[in-house]
């Protein structure tokens, strides 16, 4: 099931993640409508949850029908508490804007542990390639790539803990590699890998 059907739904969730990963906002700035067609969404009085400090979003990528977030955890438990609050949020607005019920993410989200460095840099290229299955320009993709190429500057997004390896050329896999650009589009033959060991077990 698509769980973003127009650029509402993408600019909602992405809000969503501003406000669980900036530092407190002004209470004044947090919208108490959101609005759709001829209703409004009355977001719940109270500020949502913030897990500044908490966590690390390190990149990610929305799809039409799913998402993927590439998170480093600082605290215990703090990104199942992150991901209930973001989903059961995100789930609230679009059950009341399509007018139906029941769960809007198919079971239990799913996160695999990043035990090396490398792991850590081709997961990063795997969620960063997904969108060329709906679109030729990464760049204007719905994800942390174009802060990664220094086009936009999200300040809830850690580009430093990727773009460090590239800085300091750390591993002799870079030598040739002079971009991080470069890394994610060329040749594409560890992806499927990657792609088993994040999704497929």
């Amino acid at each position: 099931m698509e769980i973003f059907k127009d650029e509402q739904d993408y600019d909602v969730f992405l809000n969503y993640l501003k406000e669980g990963l900036s530092s407190l906002p002004d209470k004044d700035s947090v919208p108490h409508e959101i609005y759709f067609e001829d209703r409004a969404f009355k977001v719940v009085g109270r500020m949502s949850k913030n897990f500044y400090e908490r966590l690390v979003l390190v990149c990610y990528c929305l799809m039409p029908n799913h998402i993927h977030l590439e998170i480093k955890q600082v605290e215990i438990n703090s990104m199942k508490d992150f991901m209930h609050s973001l989903l059961i949020r995100y789930s609230m607005y679009f059950n009341k804007k399509y007018n139906r019920v029941g769960p809007v993410f198919q079971g239990r989200y799913k996160a695999v542990y990043v035990e090396n460095e490398m792991y850590l840099l081709y997961l990063s290229k795997y969620i960063h390639l997904n969108p060329l299955e709906i679109s030729n320009d990464l760049t204007k993709s719905k994800s942390s790539y174009s802060d990664y190429l220094g086009l936009t500057k999200t300040l809830w997004v850690n580009t430093d803990i990727i773009l460090s390896f590239f800085n300091k050329k750390v591993s002799s896999e870079f030598k040739k590699t002079n971009s991080y650009k470069k890394f994610v589009e060329s040749d594409e033959s560890n992806i499927e890998i990657i792609k088993h060991m994040a999704l497929d077990d």
